[in-house]
Formats: C-alpha cells, sequence, structure tokens
C-alpha cells in the first residue's frame, strides 16, 4: 500500500496538484521542509529552524533546548534522541508535555503559527502551494516514534494556508 500511496504522490506532484515536501526538492517543497534556515522566535526562544524547535523538545534541559533551537539542517536533525519514546514526554521550557495530547498538537500549531506569521519567505513559499495537496512521503507516520507525523505536518501547514493565519 505504501508504494502505491508513493506513486499516487508522485502522479499529482508531476501534474502539478501536490507538493511533497523535502529538503532537497525544488521551491517551494525546500522551504516548507523543516529543515529549511527558516528562523522564528516563540516564547523568547529564538529557532533557526522548525528541526531545531522540534528535536528540542525532546530534551529536558532549558539551555540544550535553546542550543538545539539554534540549529537547522543536519545539525538539527543530527541533534535527534530516541530517549523520549519510551514514556512519550516531551518538554518545551519548564512545562512537561505527552506526546500524545492535545496540549502537544496545541504547542506544536502555536510553533508554526509563530513561523507563519514572522517569516516571509516561508509564509510565500507555503502560500504558494495554494489549490494543492501536501504530501511528505517520506515521513514517519507512527506518532510514538517521531516528533511530529506527516499527517499532523502537512495537515497543520494546510490548516495554516488555508486559514490565512
Amino acid at each position: 500500500m505504501k508504494l502505491w500511496h508513493r506513486l499516487y504522490v508522485l502522479i499529482l506532484v508531476s501534474i502539478d496538484k501536490a507538493v511533497d515536501i523535502w529538503s532537497t526538492k525544488p521551491y517551494p517543497a525546500n522551504v516548507l521542509s523543516n529543515l529549511y534556515p527558516n528562523t522564528f522566535e516563540i516564547d523568547g526562544v529564538q529557532c533557526a529552524s522548525m528541526e531545531g524547535f522540534l528535536q528540542s523538545l525532546k530534551f529536558q534541559d532549558i539551555n540544550k533546548q535553546r542550543e538545539i533551537c539554534a540549529l537547522s539542517g543536519k545539525d538539527a536533525k543530527d541533534s535527534s534522541t530516541t530517549v523520549w519514546q519510551s514514556t512519550q514526554t516531551v518538554y518545551w521550557q519548564e512545562y512537561v508535555i505527552h506526546r500524545q495530547s492535545k496540549a502537544f498538537i496545541t504547542h506544536i500549531k502555536r510553533a508554526y503559527k509563530a513561523l507563519y506569521t514572522q517569516n516571509d519567505t516561508f509564509r510565500k513559499a507555503l502560500l504558494s502551494t495554494k489549490g494543492k495537496r501536501l504530501y511528505h512521503i517520506g515521513g514517519v507516520t507512527d506518532s510514538y516514534k517521531t516528533i511530529l507525523t506527516e499527517v499532523e505536518f502537512c495537515s497543520i501547514l494546510t490548516e495554516l494556508r488555508d486559514g490565512g493565519k
């Protein structure tokens, strides 16, 4: 089934009906990638990319969070750890958040909204996909094994884009 899904998405991309978000793909897919150096600030913390922010959630130490938030690209991705998976516990500043909770998704949406409102490059890239379906076919689908699933990621971006806020 996964192969058929990939083929379906590739066909949609080839006829300009979809965007498969990936850091190595052409604009706007690359700019929408969490690895892209789209800067923003959330709760007084400067983030060099969404990947840096997402990976920082896996660490309880606030200084470590800030350090990882300052990363983008491969550096941010390489800061990952799987320690959080056994408890499904992530952190932001002094808050403890269960990965599978509504509070987690609310927090992630807040970060994407900050990125969208503060970063012109990201916002223009996202708005350029109007009328197209968003995919990340290389993304992990199990929320117990990834900080953000393909469905969560693409749903948040679609909601931001179509809501205009």
